[in-house]
């Protein structure tokens, strides 16, 4: 893949192309308001469309396989389609899996999404850390070989999130913060000019949670994914207010808001267009 950390290209594509991700969701009622079948041949015309409007003009991309795999193995075919659209246009691609396992099982994972000739590998791979950090060592390992990169779970928007990550340990430390502490240990260690392999995902509506839980943010060395742009409510403001010190590092994600102005591909670049102006590097 590339000598050079995902952190750092990815820092180099947010310079030229701001710092928002697009996610590509085929959700049923965006194939519907595309005027869309939803079958595979649906899904394919809607995910290589969105790539078609806007690669290469993008931060990245951040294919979610759920929408895929709901059509089996057709729609995992669209997805490997859709991750090899990305690169030719020269895009990164950030695939929204969630996996995490231990053993020789985190081990398969690590190489369907993160290992060379893979069709499933992306530019990174987002990853859950409930069976704990230490055991998304074979993805954290391949990803810092392979030139790639994973986003762990750290602090979710939805509620029902809290009771883990929330949750403190006898020193008082909460399972959000050793989350981000564990992941940062990892990126100290592998040579990064900017990010390191390993970033987190933070939804960007947890208002005040990173600073009461007592989140370092600043020590990670990693991008900030922050789902929840757009059509979920968050903006620059919010973003501001969530991340402060560390916003420099923040990637926001945002789906419905622009997807929703397709299947014209000028609709979605406008759309896109519109929502980058808060995120772009300044």
């Amino acid at each position: 893949m590339s000598s050079r950390s995902f952190g750092d290209r990815l820092s180099e594509a947010m310079f030229h192309h701001g710092r928002l991700a697009v996610g590509i969701d085929p959700h049923p009622n965006l194939l519907a308001q595309w005027g869309l079948s939803e079958d595979p041949a649906g899904l394919r015309r809607f995910a290589l469309g969105v790539v078609e409007a806007l690669g290469g003009r993008v931060a990245a991309f951040k294919p979610q396989v759920a929408f895929f795999e709901r059509f089996g193995s057709a729609g995992i075919a669209v997805l490997e389609e859709t991750i090899d659209a990305c690169a030719q246009a020269q895009s990164l691609c950030i695939v929204d899996a969630k996996r995490g396992d231990i053993g020789s099982t985190m081990r398969g994972y690590a190489e369907a999404f993160l290992a060379e000739g893979s069709p499933l590998a992306g530019d990174a791979v987002t990853l859950s850390p409930y069976l704990g950090v230490a055991a998304l060592m074979p993805a954290l390992e391949l990803a810092a070989q392979t030139g790639r990169g994973v986003f762990v779970l750290a602090l979710t928007s939805n509620r029902e999130g809290m009771v883990i990550q929330h949750a403190r340990s006898s020193p008082g430390t909460c399972v959000a913060a050793s989350v981000v502490s564990e992941l940062a240990t990892f990126n100290r260690n592998v040579p990064h000019e900017h990010f390191g392999p390993a970033g987190v995902v933070i939804g960007a509506t947890v208002g005040d949670a990173v600073r009461d839980l007592g989140i370092d943010l600043q020590a990670l060395e990693g991008v900030i994914l922050a789902p929840g742009v757009g059509a979920q409510g968050a903006g620059p403001a919010e973003l501001d207010a969530v991340f402060a010190s560390v916003r420099y590092a923040v990637l926001a994600s945002s789906s419905r808001a622009i997807l929703s102005a397709g299947p014209d591909p000028e609709g979605l670049r406008r759309a896109y267009d519109a929502a980058v102006q808060g995120f772009i590097e300044k």
